[in-house]
């Protein structure tokens, strides 16, 4: 026979994060300087399917293209970057920063269907665009029926 561990309080669990995430919150509205959020960033992403490809949008307003690296490596993609704080004005002028600064990087696991070899990317207004084409075989093909 199986004994079973009763645990009252685990669905609270979740919550705990929450809870210290709150309290890191209110601590800093109350700090007259807040520091640059050198966090690893976490860039919004989108991913769509076209009829021929498969598209990746991301959120990357404010870093630069130099500082974007595309990188794949055995059906995986990887996306790095850096935003980097801009050093025009003192940082003891400064009230309040919420914007976060930092490096960044999100991996994506390719289908078998992706032709890695004629992968694009464009990087405009704050957007990086990747299109990733599918195989040839990959692609949706249309049978017609005849009927007798």
């Amino acid at each position: 026979m199986r004994i079973k561990v009763w645990e009252p309080f685990r669905s609270f669990r979740p919550l705990y994060g929450d809870f210290d995430k709150w309290f890191d919150e209110t601590a800093n509205a109350y700090s007259p300087v807040t520091t640059p959020a050198n966090v690893a960033l976490h860039p919004n992403v989108d991913v769509y399917e076209t009829e021929g490809s498969y598209v990746l949008k991301a959120e990357l307003a404010g870093v630069s293209k130099e500082d974007i690296k595309i990188d794949i490596n055995d059906n995986v993609l990887t996306l790095k970057g850096e935003k980097k704080f801009e050093e025009k004005t003192e940082k003891d002028n400064y009230l309040r920063i919420e914007r976060s600064y930092g490096s960044f990087m999100r991996t994506f696991a390719l289908s078998d269907k992706v032709d890695s070899g004629n992968i694009k990317a464009a990087y405009k207004d704050g957007v990086l665009e990747v299109t990733l084409p599918k195989k040839e075989e990959a692609k949706p093909k249309e049978i017609k029926v005849e009927i007798n």
